[in-house]
């Protein structure tokens, strides 16, 4: 069989509630900044939960004008704001690049709610006449992608991954396989969100999902402690720079990390509740670590899913457990969801990007708020201070509504 080519991470770019930028998003994060305030988009004063991790200056990429800017939606926005810096990055020319041998996928778990919300307020109030005629390719989740290759002119394969809270992470994994078999050379890859809207909102407060501790919003993402009561909304954007080894070598690209395994399963179990054992989840991470020709005990660093609920941050803990075995206690698990927030679609990306800074500073960023110790999550959480970590190899957990898992293994290139 045909060996396959290695993967290596030459640039990243993310926008995210601590920071828009990796320089300033990394350094919130090593300082255990959280991100989460009061909702500044709409008044949330009749919601359960008014409190997210929304976007804070962001400002629109200067290569738009402000007439294209009103025709994308912000999650669309996001995605090119953050490919832009991840092209910088990695010191790409597009122009002396193959076109048809550069691809790009980008998920979003959501897409454009915030246009549905306005387009559909102008259906009724003043007819269908004026529904933009803008509103399709404004909302479609694809779309972050499609405007993404134009802005850099790539003709290979352009796709979305769509699988809730996996979306990015599953992005990252097909876009590595495209490159491991030949198919392209670079890829840009990752996730976007921005769906903090009345109506994003409202649903995921009927399903009880969300932390109301709405007079503390800092101390309201607490993934592993006993006291989580749910997750905070966010939005952002991850995206990277994929390369066939070689390809950035002949460039003379600096090198990330080798992106060295990935691993996809299903807990086909419940709409929204992961499997209670952890199976599904257990097999991805399994996957990951087959792909990438790791074992566990190679493994310095998990940035966990870790949303802040209770049932989710209980069955990852047994999940972990179920892979890492008696390694279980001795890696270094995070939760940056505990600053950021969690970012749905774009979350496994931007993790992802966590991932990366961590193994280029040789530090892993802390779970804030952990206080209370839940006697049922019981690893290592790495609580409230960043912790200088020899980072050889990390592994990036996503998992999403309707049992969809995806993992990723990052492991550092000599």
């Amino acid at each position: 069989m045909k060996e396959k080519r290695k993967v290596v991470i030459t640039g990243l770019g993310v926008i995210t509630p601590v920071g828009c930028g990796s320089a300033a998003a990394w350094e919130a994060l090593k300082a255990g900044k959280s991100g989460i305030a009061a909702i500044k988009e709409f008044d949330p004063a009749v919601f359960d939960a008014r409190i997210a991790g929304e976007v804070k200056d962001f400002t629109t990429p200067d290569f738009l004008d402000r007439k294209e800017a009103r025709r994308l939606d912000r999650f669309v926005q996001y995605a090119l704001a953050a490919a832009w810096e991840a092209a910088q990055d990695a010191a790409l020319v597009p122009d002396s690049m193959q076109a048809c041998r550069c691809g790009v996928i980008i998920g979003s778990g959501i897409g454009g709610l915030r246009v549905i919300e306005a387009e559909h307020k102008n259906l009724l109030n003043v007819g269908p006449n004026r529904v933009s005629p803008f509103l399709i390719p404004m909302l479609i989740p694809d779309i972050a992608a499609g405007r993404v290759a134009m802005l850099f002119n790539f003709k290979g394969p352009n796709f979305a991954t769509v699988s809730a809270c996996a979306s990015g992470a599953h992005a990252i994994g097909v876009s590595a396989r495209a490159i491991q078999h030949g198919e392209i050379d670079l890829a840009i890859a990752g996730g976007t969100e921005s769906c903090i809207t009345p109506l994003g909102l409202a649903g995921f407060c009927s399903m009880k999902a969300l932390s109301t501790r709405n007079d503390e919003p800092e101390r309201a993402s607490r993934p592993f402690d006993k006291e989580r009561s749910g997750f905070v909304m966010a939005e952002g954007a991850g995206i990277f720079v994929l390369e066939e080894l070689e390809h950035a070598v002949k460039r003379g690209a600096r090198i990330y990390a080798e992106l060295a395994g990935y691993g996809a399963s299903a807990d086909a179990y419940h709409i929204t509740a992961p499997d209670p054992e952890g199976v599904g989840m257990a097999l991805a991470m399994e996957s990951a670590l087959e792909d990438a020709g790791l074992a566990p005990e190679a493994i310095d660093y998990i940035n966990a899913h870790g949303t802040s609920t209770a049932w989710n941050d209980l069955v990852e803990t047994r999940a972990i457990k179920r892979v890492f075995k008696e390694q279980a206690h001795k890696v270094s698990v995070s939760s940056t969801k505990s600053m950021t927030g969690h970012m749905l679609g774009a979350a496994g990306a931007v993790e992802l990007a966590v991932c990366c800074l961590a193994m280029k500073d040789q530090i892993v960023p802390p779970t804030i708020n952990y206080e209370n110790p839940d006697p049922e999550c019981d690893l290592d959480y790495v609580p409230n201070k960043a912790r200088p970590v020899a980072l050889k190899a990390a592994l990036s957990n996503s998992f999403g509504f309707g049992g969809h898992n995806a993992c990723l293994v990052i492991k550092k290139v000599e």
